[in-house]
């Protein structure tokens, strides 16, 4: 048995807590069966930006026309160097996190599966291992749907798209939420014919104006099949078929060369043989957490996609850096008190959000306005030629505290600070018409919906 002051199972977010704790002299076992940085790194957030860029770009270079300049669009991608490029730019930042650790006395790096023998006993490649605390942040993985014929088709998930060297003539997604739209995005762009399958709507959790503006302007650049629903998967000759169901029954088959499965996630908890602890689990499979993210079992303490109160990472970030500093440097009993916690979706169009929506509000019976401006009505937006896309806060009435802030269009997961800011301040009203936006930048249309919204409160 080795005996470490911290055990973290998980690179990612875990990260947070790894090297902040040998800083201060604790020996800490970092464990990771995959790649060193999680899912940002390797297969999520950073990989997909660096291929959703030049989608951006591709699309700027479509579209130059319509600002009377002439370009011939049919422009070549070379799909295998941009995937090679972002492939050996992760890994080499993946690398030299290793590097780090190895250089730094008080981390033991174990590259392996960690599964648990008992509460704080611990074993990897036959090592057994034990601490006071333990973090888990072993994150999640793609959901798989149980479709009929899917299994052992070479159908792609967001992992194996973002290595793909080939960019395919056609592809059809399953799913509709966040991942499904960006990568999406990013193959339609760069020249794959794309066809999303969707069985109610696009990003449901997002205000329901902003997802009915993103499926107005986001049907303009993919085929999209509407309440459909797959039921057989078929692979031949290099083909895939579709069976889908209407949602007046009748059956269509759809061909692709490639079909991407984007259908949300599910925690890798089920890998750590939580079976011989006393650590609980949600129906849904997430770590059972209380308000100072410990477990059921004490010292042993969950973030991130693992535990499942936010799919973020800039929120397992936020959550490990709770962790170090109320377990490792303070060692206090404050329960974790998330500030409002934004989102974006970096398709196109953009989408980003902070605080609730229109129908939470609803929900909540609470009294509040909406201040709603489009991008077309500002000066930056007559410049930019905006077809799409708007700014909608919502606003208390009695107090005017901004309860929430939804963008769609170019941008938004910039525009967006400004009011995680105000909120995260307890900001009003008044503090957004009360300061000058420089003109004329986007973020006018911040003011212009704020002015909005007291027109609201005024009853103009």
């Amino acid at each position: 048995m080795k005996n470490y002051d911290v055990i973290v199972i998980g690179s990612g977010g875990g990260a947070k807590i790894t090297s902040p704790s040998a800083r201060l002299g604790l020996k800490v076992a970092c464990i990771e069966k995959d790649a060193l940085g999680g899912t940002c790194l390797n297969r999520g957030c950073i990989p997909s930006k660096m291929l959703i860029h030049p989608a951006d770009v591709a699309i700027a270079i479509k579209e130059a026309q319509r600002f009377d300049i002439q370009n011939n669009p049919q422009f070549q991608v070379n799909f295998a160097n941009l995937i090679a490029r972002i492939s050996k730019t992760v890994d080499q930042d993946s690398q030299s996190i290793e590097a780090g650790y190895k250089k730094n006395p008080n981390i033991d790096f174990l590259h392996g599966q960690a599964r648990f023998l008992e509460n704080k006993i611990i074993e990897v490649n036959g090592q057994k291992l034990t601490a006071p605390k333990i973090f888990i942040a072993v994150g999640a993985r793609p959901a798989i749907p149980n479709i009929e014929g899917l299994a052992g088709t070479p159908y792609m998930t967001s992992t194996e798209a973002l290595r793909n060297p080939t960019l395919p003539k056609s592809m059809i997604v399953i799913g509709a939420g966040y991942i499904a739209v960006e990568l999406g995005h990013a193959y339609g762009a760069l020249g794959t014919e794309v066809t999303f399958l969707v069985r109610s709507k696009f990003l449901r959790h997002e205000d329901a104006q902003v997802v009915e503006e993103f499926r107005r302007f986001f049907s303009k650049y993919h085929r999209v099949k509407m309440g459909v629903t797959p039921s057989k998967v078929d692979y031949r000759n290099g083909l895939f078929r579709v069976t889908i169901k209407n949602n007046d029954g009748s059956q269509e088959n759809l061909l692709a060369d490639a079909l991407l499965i984007a259908t949300g996630v599910v925690p890798n908890n089920d890998t750590l043989d939580l079976k011989n602890t006393d650590i609980a689990l949600t129906e849904q499979g997430f770590l059972k957490i209380d308000d100072r993210l410990q477990t059921t079992v004490d010292g042993i303490y969950g973030l991130g996609d693992c535990a499942g109160n936010f799919l973020f990472r800039h929120s397992v970030n936020f959550e490990g850096e709770y962790l170090f500093r109320t377990k490792i440097v303070e060692k206090s009993a404050e329960p974790i008190r998330y500030p409002p916690m934004p989102h974006a979706v970096f398709s196109h169009p953009q989408v980003a959000g902070v605080g609730k929506t229109e129908e939470q509000l609803k929900d909540e019976k609470i009294d509040y306005v909406v201040g709603l401006n489009n991008y077309s009505k500002s000066a930056m937006g007559m410049a930019l030629l905006a077809d799409h896309g708007f700014v909608k806060i919502l606003i208390e009435r009695k107090t005017k505290k901004i309860l929430g802030a939804h963008i769609i269009g170019p941008e938004a997961s910039d525009m967006i600070h400004m009011l995680i800011a105000f909120m995260n301040k307890s900001g009003t009203l008044d503090d957004l018409l009360n300061m000058i936006y420089i003109h004329p930048a986007l973020p006018e249309i911040v003011r212009n919906a704020a002015r909005k919204a007291e027109a609201a409160l005024k009853g103009l």
